[in-house]
């Protein structure tokens, strides 16, 4: 029998992570052009989440982009892992992993940053979220192979283990400034969790290790 933790939704499939896309380049186009200020009340702010009660932001976050290509790349990833994903584990599961994944990804970045002093840093975008969306396709899909730059081809679970090493290296030597290659991190062990807990599916099996 399943827990309540475990227990399985009705496959249903209806395209969300279109819908998602839709929704991130519609708040970009809001955000950049016609509202510019939107952008604090809609980005991860420790400073107003703690004295603005602007709780709204550990979701919101998570659709707001910085420029073009930041949304560009994300939303690239999101339509090319995303909709496999969705596609495998139906809509329901998909939304609930999406947004669960990302909520928890700008938590822990939120405490992190209040743990170091860093109350006006802007956290924004779907990456955290993206992260966990492409360790969890490389679960469903571990014989799939990716085309880096179009061109070097790379099995999923090496790519993801790779992303891994780049954002722990930039993390740890401070590179890459202006990346939140923390919550990038933060997005692949909530991803890798859920395999465990929820879908009790162990990634370094079904990866071959």
């Amino acid at each position: 029998m399943n827990s309540i933790i475990n227990r399985k939704f009705r496959y249903t499939f209806s395209g969300a992570s279109v819908a998602i896309i839709a929704a991130n380049v519609i708040v970009y186009f809001v955000t950049a052009y016609l509202l510019p200020r939107l952008m604090v009340y809609l980005s991860l702010v420790p400073a107003a989440v703690i004295y603005g009660r602007m709780y709204w932001q550990f979701v919101t976050y998570m659709f707001v982009h910085a420029g073009a290509w930041h949304l560009f790349s994300n939303m690239l990833g999101l339509y090319i892992f995303g909709m496999a994903v969705e596609r495998e584990i139906g809509t329901r599961e998909f939304l609930l992993f999406y947004f669960l994944t990302g909520i928890l990804s700008g938590a822990a970045s939120f405490l992190t940053y209040v743990y170091t002093g860093s109350y006006l840093v802007m956290l924004m975008g779907a990456s955290g979220a993206l992260y966990a969306v492409m360790l969890l396709f490389s679960v469903l899909y571990p014989r799939a192979v990716i085309f880096v730059f179009g061109v070097i081809p790379v099995k999923a679970p090496v790519l993801v283990i790779l992303y891994f090493l780049i954002e722990l290296f930039s993390q740890m030597g401070s590179y890459g400034m202006g990346i939140a290659h923390l919550t990038h991190l933060y997005g692949l062990l909530f991803a890798f969790l859920y395999c465990l807990i929820r879908l009790r599916i162990r990634p370094w099996q079904a990866w071959g290790l």
